[in-house]
């Protein structure tokens, strides 16, 4: 299989009619996409953020929706 690089390749993109020229856009862009996407690595562990259990959370969450119902009853 031989490699070409960009630059061999535009002349033949250029000759590509319109629906194929897309159809490699649309390619072009899902790689890229799926090299930007961050990997899990299996066996490894994550720490997972959640307000379950956070007491502060709930006081805080309950004051902010008590102040915004006053401001709405006013």
């Amino acid at each position: 299989m031989t490699i070409m690089n960009a630059i061999e390749l535009f002349p033949t993109l250029r000759n590509l009619n319109r629906a194929d020229k897309l159809k490699v856009m649309q390619f072009l862009v899902s790689e890229l996409s799926r090299d930007e996407e961050p990997s899990l690595e299996q066996g490894a562990t994550y720490s997972i953020l959640s307000p379950l259990n956070s007491h502060a959370a709930a006081h805080q969450l309950a004051q902010l929706l008590e102040a915004d119902e006053q401001k709405h009853n006013d």
